[in-house]
């Protein structure tokens, strides 16, 4: 139930990363949802290797949104040379 959780939580953070961060991106909403769970099960990881969160413990929904926005950031800079 643990990655499920973390799944539903990026993908709100990635919804709300889009609303932060706004402007074009590169890959369009779809992409920035999938971000926003890549940067919530990086914040989980990272949370769970610093002793932020147990084993099993999902990151906050605070931990996934700064994920998703960090996530973001860095596409946005990788992506945008290629353009």
């Amino acid at each position: 139930m643990g990655f499920i959780w973390t799944i539903i939580i990026g993908f709100l953070a990635g919804a709300l990363a889009k609303f932060l961060m706004p402007g074009r991106d590169p890959g369009g909403f779809i992409i920035t949802i999938l971000l926003g769970i890549l940067g919530a099960v990086v914040a989980t990881w990272l949370g769970q290797a610093v002793g932020w969160y147990r084993a099993g413990e999902g990151a906050g929904f605070i931990g996934a949104v700064v994920g998703a926005v960090i996530v973001l950031a860095i596409y946005r800079a990788i992506a945008g040379r290629r353009a």
